[in-house]
């Protein structure tokens, strides 16, 4: 057992554990079957401080201190974190966690003007958006309960499992519509609607290809060079308009330039164009330009090579 956990208290075991993509950060949440029967959905708190730079011993003293979420905190029995297998190696471990609920309200008791400057900007992106991704992410995959094996799929269950997925889809591009509606004007509201029409459309091509081909996507020492640039980029942005977040400005408008939903998903042929307008995307900062370069469409980007060409 961790020395995090409460030896009182017994560990929770997940009936599915999976990880999120937050802009980079791969964040573990685990899917738990109470007593009652109802489902929680718990994220372990360690991981994130790791990634905003946060004392992990003071934020556990800071969440005794709370009344509530003292009481929300429990052990769950999860398989290791990237973040804790580099030093451990592989197994499970019980990790302290928060019902997802609860992370709103332990990511806003973080003042992020007593931080590191070049960390604020990451943590006021997890204060806005780290819930309504991780949320959106677990329900929307969540695998069920039952184990039904593909040669036991007849056309009644088939056309059930497309009805959901359909339905799935279009909960999530209306949660997203709804909250771009929030933050864009007139305009920027236009080019994301055809941009997330597109991305599902992209969805539903990716279906089809992961049951014929599997995609070549970018390979791991790809994707951090990607992350280094990305990070690059943004800390040159800040020095020189501090006013904005550039970080996660960065990755969403590659997600949307890209037709993407995770730069772990960008393929191979796309990976010296997404390089290239990064470097375009400096250029034009230090002439004067803070904006991305002007939006690739369908038509730009390369095509992506054959299997086995």
């Amino acid at each position: 057992m961790s020395n995090d956990t409460n030896p009182k208290q017994l560990a929770l075991v997940p009936i599915e554990q999976r990880q999120v993509d937050f802009y980079g950060d791969e964040i573990p949440a685990a899917l738990v079957v109470l007593d009652d029967g109802e489902t929680q959905i718990y994220v372990p708190i360690r991981p994130i401080c790791k990634y905003l730079g946060l004392s992990w011993v003071g934020q556990r003293e800071r969440i005794s201190r709370d009344q509530i979420l003292s009481k929300a905190l429990k052990g769950v029995r999860m398989t290791r974190t990237p973040l804790e297998a580099g030093k451990r190696g592989g197994g499970t471990q019980e990790v302290l966690c928060l019902p997802i609920e609860l992370l709103p309200g332990w990511l806003f008791g973080i003042d992020a003007s007593r931080v590191k400057s070049e960390m604020q900007p990451k943590i006021i992106l997890y204060q806005g958006e780290c819930f309504k991704v991780l949320w959106r992410e677990v329900q929307a995959n969540a695998l069920p309960l039952v184990d039904v094996r593909p040669a036991q799929h007849d056309e009644t269950i088939l056309a059930l499992e497309n009805i959901r997925q359909n339905a799935l889809a279009v909960v999530r591009l209306t949660e997203e519509q709804i909250a771009l509606a929030n933050r864009v004007t007139a305009h920027d509201l236009r080019l994301d609607r055809a941009a997330e029409a597109f991305r599902g459309l992209r969805q539903r091509i990716e279906v089809v290809e992961r049951r014929t081909a599997p995609p070549v996507f970018i390979r791991d020492d790809q994707a951090s060079q990607l992350k280094s640039q990305v990070k690059a980029l943004a800390e040159h942005l800040t020095r020189l308009d501090s006013s904005k977040n550039h970080y996660g400005r960065i990755f969403e408008t590659i997600y949307l330039q890209f037709g993407v939903t995770s730069y772990a998903r960008i393929r191979q042929g796309q990976f010296e164009t997404v390089m290239q307008f990064l470097t375009d995307w400096r250029t034009a900062a230090d002439a004067g330009n803070l904006s991305a370069p002007r939006q690739l469409t369908l038509f730009d980007q390369p095509a992506e090579p054959e299997q086995g060409a």
